[in-house]
């Protein structure tokens, strides 16, 4: 759980960010400078996650270097097709298996 609930603060973080830089700009270069913020922000999140050290009580450092290789994958695609495969993803999936970073994924998604 605290992996997800450090994402989403970093996320909050960073969708301040965002705001307070649209407000500085003009609306015509907005659109282009939101795609590259967003392709830098990604490979920023990458880098971080790669550079974090597991915190001490990890009991299971494997699923979460999987999940964490499983993300960067699905970042990596571009952003249409990153929807459809979610979209099936939660489809075939029973809720009780969905891992809580997949969920933020979608809302964040649906928020932008």
């Amino acid at each position: 759980m605290e992996l997800s609930t450090l994402q989403l603060q970093r996320q909050q973080r960073q969708q301040l960010q965002q705001r307070q830089q649209q407000l500085l700009q003009p609306q015509r270069q907005q659109r282009q400078q939101q795609q590259q913020r967003r392709r830098q922000q990604q490979r920023q999140r990458q880098q971080q996650q790669q550079q974090q050290p597991p915190p001490p009580q990890q009991q299971q450092p494997q699923r979460r270097q999987r999940q964490r290789q499983q993300q960067q994958q699905r970042r990596q695609h571009p952003r249409q097709v990153q929807q459809q495969r979610r979209h099936h993803q939660q489809v075939q999936q029973p809720p009780q298996l969905k891992d809580p970073v997949r969920t933020i994924f979608i809302h964040r998604t649906s928020a932008c």
